[in-house]
C-alpha cells in the first residue's frame, strides 16, 4: 500500500515538474520567437532601404554610361563625316588625274600617228633616193654595197698595219724600260766593295793615335771588328777619319755605333769589342722598332703587325739614289691619301699601300727577286688586306694593277721619286736635261713646239699639220726617240708623244 502510495506520489510529481517545465520552456521559446521575428523584420525593413540605394545607384551608373556612349557615337559621327569629306576630296583629285591621263593618251596616240606617217613619207623618199642614186650611178643597190665594203675593207687593213706597227713600238719601249728597271734595280742592290755615299759610314777620330789602337797588335783588334760587325774598316790616308763600308745599312749602323763607343771608352781589344758590338745590337732593334712606329705614327696609319714595323724601321737607314726609303715612303702615304680624297677612293688603303709600297727593300739583299714582289709576299704573310697586297707588288708593274688604290700608289710613288732634288740630281742639272729633250724635239723640220714633262720622263711635241702628216707624225715620234737615245744620258726611259691637230674652218656669210 505504501508502495503504491509512493509510486502515486511519484507519478504526481513528474507530471507537476513536467508541466513546470513544459510552461518555463513555453515562455522561454516565446520570447525567442518574438526576438527573431523583431530581428527579421529590421533585417528586411534593411534590405528594402539597401535595395532603394542600390536602385539609384544603378540608375546613375546607367545615365552615365547612356551619356559616354552617346558622346561617343556623336564622336564617331564627326570622324566619318571627315573621312567622307577626304574620301570625296581623293575621288574629285582622282577624277582630274584620270582625266589629264587620257588627255596625254590622245596627245600621244595623236603623235604616234603623226610619226607612223613621218616614217611612211621617209620610207618613201628613202626608196625615191635609192632609185634616183642608181639611175645616177648606173650600179644597182648590190654593187653600191660590195664598192662600199671593199673600200672599207682597205681602209681597215690600213688601220690595223698602223695600230701593228704602234703595238709594236709600245712593247720595244716597254722591254726598253723593264730592262732599265732591272738593270738598275741590281747595280743599286750589288754587295760590292766600292766605297760611295750610300754604302759608307764615316767615323771621325779624336787623334792619329786612335788608328793604331783601332787596328790593335797585329790587326787583332780591326779584324774583331769586322768579323762581329760584317763590316769592312778601312783607315787610309784621310786624316782622323776612319771609313765603314758594307752592302747592309743596318749593320754599317752597328758598327759605327759600336766603333763610336770604343772610341769614347778607350778600351779596344777583341773581347770589349764583341761585348759592345753585342749592346750596339740591342740598341739597334730598339731604334728599329721605335723609328717604324715613329713613321706610322706621322703616316697616321694604326694597327700595323710587329714584323711590319720593324721592316719599316729598318728603312731609316736604307737609301735609293740617295732618297731615304723611309722618308720617301711618308711622302707617298702623304700624296697617295690626297689623290684618294680626290678620286673619292679608299684613302686608308691607299695611305697603307703607298707607305709600305717599298717595305720589300729591307730585305731585298737578303732575298731573291724584285723587292716590289717580295714586298708583297711579306704583306700577304702579314694577313694585310689583298689590295694592299697587289698595290705593293704591282707598283713597278712586277704584277697588273687591280684597282684605283694600286694606280695610286703607282702615281705617287712616281712623283715622290721623280720631283727636282728628290734624288742625286742638282737642280742645274736637271734643268739642262730638260732643255736637252726639248733641243731635241725642236731640232726636226715640221716642229711648231715641244714640251718636256714629268721631270723630263715624256717630250709631247705639236707639229704643223699642213707639213707633217699622220704617217709622217709616226716616223717623226721614232725618230726622236732614237735621236734621244743617241745623244743623252738619262735615267729610266723617256716617252715621246706627237701631237698633230687639223682644224678646218668656213665662214657662213
Amino acid at each position: 500500500m505504501e508502495a503504491a502510495m509512493t509510486l502515486a506520489i511519484s507519478l504526481v510529481a513528474l507530471l507537476v515538474g513536467a508541466g513546470a517545465s513544459y510552461l518555463y520552456f513555453s515562455r522561454v521559446g516565446t520570447r525567442q520567437a518574438k526576438t527573431e521575428r523583431e530581428s527579421a523584420t529590421r533585417f528586411v525593413e534593411e534590405a528594402r532601404a539597401r535595395q532603394k540605394e542600390i536602385l539609384l545607384e544603378a540608375k546613375e551608373q546607367a545615365v552615365r554610361i547612356r551619356d559616354s556612349a552617346e558622346m561617343e557615337i556623336k564622336d564617331r559621327r564627326s570622324e566619318l563625316l571627315r573621312q567622307e569629306r577626304r574620301l570625296a576630296q581623293r575621288e574629285e583629285t582622282l577624277e582630274r588625274k584620270l582625266e589629264a591621263v587620257e588627255r596625254k593618251e590622245r596627245a600621244l596616240a595623236e603623235r604616234d600617228a603623226q610619226l607612223e606617217a613621218l616614217r611612211q613619207e621617209i620610207d618613201t623618199l628613202k626608196q625615191q633616193q635609192l632609185s634616183e642614186l642608181q639611175r645616177i650611178s648606173g650600179l644597182t643597190r648590190e654593187e653600191a654595197k660590195n664598192l662600199l665594203l671593199k673600200s672599207i675593207d682597205e681602209e681597215v687593213r690600213q688601220d690595223a698595219a698602223r695600230r701593228i706597227h704602234e703595238i709594236e713600238q709600245q712593247l720595244k719601249d716597254e722591254a726598253d724600260r723593264r730592262a732599265r728597271i732591272i738593270l738598275t734595280s741590281a747595280i743599286q742592290r750589288c754587295a760590292a766593295d766600292v766605297v760611295s755615299e750610300s754604302m759608307t759610314s764615316v767615323v771621325h777620330l779624336p787623334n792619329e793615335e786612335m788608328k793604331g789602337r783601332i787596328i790593335g797588335r797585329e790587326g787583332r783588334n780591326i779584324r774583331a771588328l769586322e768579323a762581329a760587325t760584317g763590316c769592312d774598316v778601312i783607315i787610309d790616308e784621310t786624316p782622323d777619319a776612319v771609313t765603314l763600308s758594307g752592302y747592309d745599312p743596318v749593320r754599317r749602323e752597328i758598327a759605327r755605333m759600336a766603333l763610336t763607343r770604343l772610341i769614347a771608352d778607350g778600351r779596344i781589344h777583341p773581347a770589349r769589342i764583341e761585348e759592345v758590338v753585342a749592346k750596339a745590337k740591342q740598341d739597334m732593334e730598339q731604334i728599329i722598332r721605335e723609328e717604324g712606329e715613329q713613321a706610322a705614327y706621322k703616316a697616321g696609319i694604326h694597327g700595323l703587325p710587329a714584323e711590319i714595323i720593324r721592316l719599316l724601321g729598318r728603312l731609316r737607314f736604307r737609301t735609293s739614289y740617295g732618297q731615304n726609303v723611309l722618308d720617301h715612303s711618308l711622302e707617298c702615304a702623304a700624296l697617295a691619301g690626297m689623290i684618294a680624297a680626290e678620286l673619292k677612293a679608299d684613302v686608308q688603303i691607299a695611305k697603307r699601300s703607298a707607305f709600305l709600297h717599298d717595305i720589300g727593300k729591307a730585305v731585298d739583299h737578303e732575298v731573291e727577286g724584285p723587292h716590289a714582289l717580295i714586298g708583297g709576299e711579306i704583306a700577304k704573310r702579314a694577313g694585310l688586306h689583298p689590295k694592299i697586297v697587289n698595290a705593293i707588288a704591282a707598283h713597278h708593274y712586277d704584277e697588273e694593277p687591280a684597282s684605283v688604290e694600286a694606280i695610286i700608289t703607282i702615281v705617287a710613288d712616281s712623283i715622290s721619286g721623280g720631283r727636282p732634288g728628290a734624288r742625286r740630281e742638282s737642280l742645274e742639272h736637271y734643268i739642262k736635261r730638260l732643255e736637252a729633250v726639248e733641243g731635241v724635239a725642236n731640232s726636226f723640220p715640221g716642229v711648231e713646239r715641244c714640251f718636256a714633262i714629268q721631270a723630263g720622263r715624256e717630250v709631247r711635241i705639236v707639229v704643223k699639220p699642213e707639213e707633217i702628216d699622220d704617217l709622217a707624225s709616226l716616223r717623226l715620234a721614232r725618230d726622236v726617240a732614237k735621236r734621244i737615245e743617241e745623244t743623252l744620258q738619262y735615267p729610266g726611259q723617256i716617252k715621246v708623244t706627237v701631237i698633230r691637230e687639223t682644224r678646218s674652218v668656213e665662214f657662213a656669210r
